[in-house]
C-alpha cells in the first residue's frame, strides 16, 4: 500500500488506518482479543502499516493488544495513541504516555494525540500551553514523532498551534458524516495537516449490513448514533445506500469499500476502519486500491448529501453521549 506524509512530519501513513476502539472492549459487545490479535496481523499483512488506539479505549486494554500484536515489527509499522481529556496537566501527559509506552511494548509513539479538549466529559480545564509544553518536551525527547488533535475545532487547533506544530486532526468524517468540510478540512489543509478520520463508515452504516429494522445489542454505544436513532435520518440512510450499491457493483467492490475509497479521495485525508475479524480488516485494506473518476467522485458525494445535506446538528460528534 502506498504510503503518505503526516503533515510535516517524518512520519509515513497508510491511507487506510487500522483503528482499534473496538479492542479496548469498552462500549462494545462480543469482541474476543484473540480475533482482534488475529485482525490486527492480517490488517499489516495487507499492507496497513498505521494503526489508531488510545488511553481510553477500555482503560488502556486496547494498547496492550495492539502492542502485543505489533511488538514483532513494531519498526515497520506507525502507532497513534491519545491521552484523554482527565490527563491534560502537565504532569499527567508525561505520566500517561509513559503509561501508553508500556502498554504498547514501544519506547516511541509516531504520533501522540490530544483525545478530546480540556473540559470535555466535565474534566478539569487545563490551558492548552501547560498541555502543549509537556507535548513539545516528549517530542523533544523522542518519546513522540509528531502532536496531533482530536475532536478540537478550529479556534481551539489555531490556540494549539502557538505553542507547538500540530500534524493532524482526527475528526468524526465519512461519507454521511460531513462536518469538518466547512470549516476544519480548510484549514487543514492550508496548514498541512493530516486528517484522520474517525467513523469512516458511519459506525457501520456505511457497510450497508443494517436493514430498516436494525435494532442493536444491549450495551452497543452504537444506538446513541443520531443518524441511527433518528428515525428520518435512519430512512435518508437506506435511501442513499440503494443508489450506493450499483456504482459499488460496478467497480467491483462492497459498499464500505466505495465509501472508504471515496473518503481517502478527498482533500489530506485519510480513514481510520476498525475491524473485529481479520476477514474485515482485508476488506478494508482493499478500499485503498479502488480507482475513482472525477464523476465517480461527484456521483458519490451527490448521493452522500440526501443524508448530510438534512442534518441540522451542528455538534461536530455523531452522539448523544
Amino acid at each position: 500500500m502506498e504510503t503518505r506524509v503526516l503533515g510535516t512530519s517524518e512520519v509515513k501513513i497508510t491511507p487506510i488506518i487500522m483503528g482499534t476502539w473496538q479492542a479496548g472492549k469498552s462500549m462494545w459487545v462480543g469482541i474476543d482479543d484473540t480475533e482482534i490479535t488475529n485482525a490486527i496481523r492480517a490488517a499489516y499483512d495487507a499492507g496497513i502499516t498505521t494503526f489508531d488506539t488510545a488511553e481510553q479505549y477500555g482503560e488502556g486494554h486496547s494498547e496492550q493488544i495492539l502492542g502485543a500484536a505489533l511488538a514483532d515489527v513494531r519498526d515497520k509499522v506507525a502507532i497513534a495513541s491519545k491521552v484523554f481529556a482527565n490527563h491534560l496537566k502537565y504532569d499527567r501527559v508525561i505520566e500517561a504516555c509513559d503509561r501508553s509506552l508500556k502498554n504498547l511494548k514501544t519506547d516511541y509513539l509516531d504520533l501522540y494525540q490530544i483525545h478530546w479538549p480540556s473540559g470535555s466529559f466535565g474534566s478539569e480545564v487545563v490551558p492548552i500551553e501547560e498541555t502543549m509544553r509537556a507535548l513539545v518536551e516528549l517530542q523533544d525527547k523522542g518519546k513522540i514523532r509528531a502532536i496531533g488533535v482530536s475532536n478540537f475545532s478550529v479556534a481551539q487547533m489555531e490556540e494549539a498551534a502557538q505553542f507547538g506544530r500540530i500534524d493532524s486532526l482526527q475528526p468524526p468524517y465519512s461519507l454521511f458524516w460531513r462536518k469538518i468540510e466547512k470549516e476544519e478540512m480548510p484549514y487543514c489543509v492550508k496548514n498541512k495537516m493530516s486528517i484522520l478520520a474517525y467513523s469512516s463508515l458511519a459506525q457501520g452504516l456505511l457497510t450497508g449490513k443494517f436493514g430498516p429494522n436494525h435494532q442493536f445489542a444491549e450495551g452497543d454505544h452504537r444506538s446513541k448514533n443520531k443518524l441511527f436513532s433518528d428515525k428520518d435520518n435512519y430512512a435518508r440512510v437506506q435511501q442513499a445506500l440503494d443508489k450506493l450499491r450499483p456504482i459499488a457493483e460496478g467497480k467491483n467492490c462492497t459498499l464500505a469499500q466505495l465509501a472508504l475509497a471515496w473518503l481517502i479521495a478527498q482533500p489530506n485525508t485519510q480513514a481510520i476502519a476498525g475491524a473485529r475479524k481479520p476477514e474485515q480488516a482485508l476488506d478494508n485494506a482493499k478500499a485503498a486500491e479502488i480507482k475513482l473518476t472525477d464523476e465517480d467522485l461527484k456521483e458519490i458525494d451527490a448521493i452522500g448529501r440526501i443524508v448530510t445535506d438534512p442534518l441540522k446538528d451542528d455538534n461536530r460528534v455523531l452522539w448523544n453521549f
